[in-house]
Formats: C-alpha cells, sequence, structure tokens
C-alpha cells in the first residue's frame, strides 16, 4: 500500500494464433488460447482482429459480404460470452459486422460474467495493395470509447487505428487504463521488400508511454492467399504480438512464426501514480489543438 491507497494488479494476455478459413477450427483455437491465458492468470484476453476466418480484404469480392452477420445474437459473441462467464475473463470479441445495409469491422466487449458492455466500431478503414477494407466496411459511428471492466477500463481501437496518436489520446482522456489493438498485418502483396513490423511495433510503443498505459497488441501468423479478380493475392502475416509497458517499453513479445499466449502483470494503481505525477496530462493545451480538427492544417479555428 503506498499512500493509503492498495495496489490493484490486472494481468493482461495477447494471444497470437495462424487462421484457418472455417470459423468452428478458429474459434476452438481461440477458446483452446483463452483457457491456456487464463491458467497463466490472465483477466484480460486479447483475440486478433477478424480471427473467425482468412483476412479476406485481399480481394474485393462481391461473395464475401456473406461472411458478416449483425451484431445481436451473433453466434461467436455469444460463445465468447459463455466462455468469459465460467473463467471469468474479460475478452473484446473482433467481427464482420452487417448493420441493415451498412457493414463494420467491429468489436465486443465481454466482461467477466459474460456481459456484452458494447460495440467498438474501427474508425481508420485502410485501403491498399492487400489491405482493400473500404470495399468492405464503413467508417465506424461509435466514436473512440472506452468500456469499465470488472478488472480495469479499457480502450479497444482495431488495426490502422493502432498508427493514429489521436486515438489513443482520445481513450486515454475517456479514463482507459490500458490500450488494447486487435490486429491483421503482415506483408505487402505490391512490395516483398516492405516490412513494417517494426514501424508498428514502435508506433504503438509511443502510444503507451505517450500516454503512460499498459498496451496489447494481438496480430494473427501464417501464409493466406486468397483468389481475387486479378489472381491470387498472398500476404505472410508477420506476428510479433506484443505487450508493453506504460513507458513503452515491451514486457512481452512473439515471434513470427509460433503461436503464442502472452501474459504480463500490471499495478494500474501505481501506474495512475506514475501517469499523474508525470504531468502530461496536466500540462496539455487544448486550446491550442484545434489545428487537429483539419485536414491540411489551414486555418484551424482558434
Amino acid at each position: 500500500m503506498e499512500n493509503g491507497r492498495a495496489g490493484r494488479e490486472v494481468v493482461v494476455s495477447a494471444l497470437q494464433f495462424a487462421c484457418t478459413d472455417d470459423i468452428s477450427t478458429n474459434l476452438a483455437t481461440a477458446e483452446r488460447l483463452v483457457r491456456a491465458a487464463h491458467k497463466k492468470g490472465a483477466n484480460i484476453i486479447l483475440i486478433p482482429e477478424l480471427f473467425e476466418g482468412h483476412y479476406f480484404c485481399q480481394a474485393q469480392r462481391e461473395d464475401f459480404f456473406q461472411r458478416a452477420k449483425p451484431y445481436k445474437g451473433h453466434p461467436t459473441i455469444l460463445s465468447m460470452q459463455k466462455l468469459a462467464k465460467e473463467l471469468g475473463v474479460v475478452i473484446p470479441v473482433s467481427f464482420f459486422e452487417e448493420a441493415n445495409n451498412a457493414h463494420y469491422n467491429s468489436i465486443a466487449i465481454i466482461d467477466a460474467d459474460g456481459a456484452d458492455l458494447g460495440l467498438y466500431r474501427k474508425s481508420h478503414i485502410p485501403d491498399g495493395p492487400g489491405y482493400q477494407e473500404k470495399f468492405y466496411f464503413n467508417p465506424g459511428d461509435t466514436g473512440f470509447r472506452v468500456f469499465q471492466t470488472k478488472f480495469a477500463k479499457i480502450g479497444v481501437a482495431i488495426c490502422w487505428d493502432q498508427w493514429f496518436p489521436e486515438a489513443a489520446r482520445a481513450m486515454a482522456l475517456q479514463g482507459a487504463e490500458i490500450l488494447l489493438y486487435p490486429t491483421a498485418i503482415g506483408s505487402e502483396p505490391q512490395d516483398e521488400g516492405l516490412d513494417s513490423r517494426d514501424h508498428w511495433k514502435r508506433v504503438m510503443q509511443g502510444h503507451a508511454g505517450a500516454n503512460l498505459v499498459p498496451l496489447v497488441a494481438s496480430n494473427r501468423i501464417g501464409k493466406e492467399i486468397i483468389q481475387t479478380e486479378h489472381g491470387n493475392s498472398e500476404i505472410t502475416f508477420y506476428g510479433n504480438s506484443f505487450i508493453a509497458g506504460p513507458a513503452g517499453e515491451i514486457v512481452a513479445v512473439a515471434d513470427d512464426k509460433e503461436e503464442a499466449v502472452l501474459v504480463a502483470k500490471f499495478d494500474l494503481e501505481q501506474i495512475k501514480s506514475k501517469r499523474h505525477s508525470w504531468g502530461v496530462f496536466r500540462d496539455r493545451r487544448p486550446d491550442l489543438y484545434k489545428v487537429l480538427l483539419t485536414l491540411d492544417g489551414s486555418n484551424p479555428v482558434l
């Protein structure tokens, strides 16, 4: 106990695995690894992005819209609710959401009692060779959200969101004690020499350090080949799932080939004390940041 305040420890976990294109197989893998993380003491367990199947956004195919399902009554979410309740753990569940005529890259936050705390819809939607998400997903309309779980207030964003410091800061300002980023990222089909893995990690380490919060990133592994209108497209997902501490330091990291269950323990009260004393939130100047509301930095209303 420090200054009369007891510590509040939480154990987070990042899962990493290869996805087949069969929902039941991937769901079984996810459940097996969630149980393994629970045995290691994990309280909050992050599964990779769109883990129900292959990363289909390599191609623009009309038939792939059949993979989307409505949020309410979604079978994978219901399965994970049962598992979360059984184990007493928090599980964010990534899925392809159909909402009438709109479609989203979404995640449902399941609390340790199995309750569904709500939905986040991916805000930043990429569009490039191999990652043609704009064909499938509307831009998210939930805004950046923070969820009060049994163990911590968590901010959850999705893959391409992780490249934007504004998203991390928005969640931290709302009280997020841990940031979580489920991901599907790997090689670039148009450029075999482009490897973003170290850049990818450093950007998120910066989010952790700038906001003085732990951060969890879960990625998939393996080679996936998708038939496109121009022939086959191939991505080798580079894994490297990791957990960073509140100074941006990596405390656990996976490799680029093996299935992994990473865990790390953090004292959230101790981190809170450090965050408050560091001064970066005390000394913010929101009145000077209106330029961030523009696209080109011109003519902000100050």
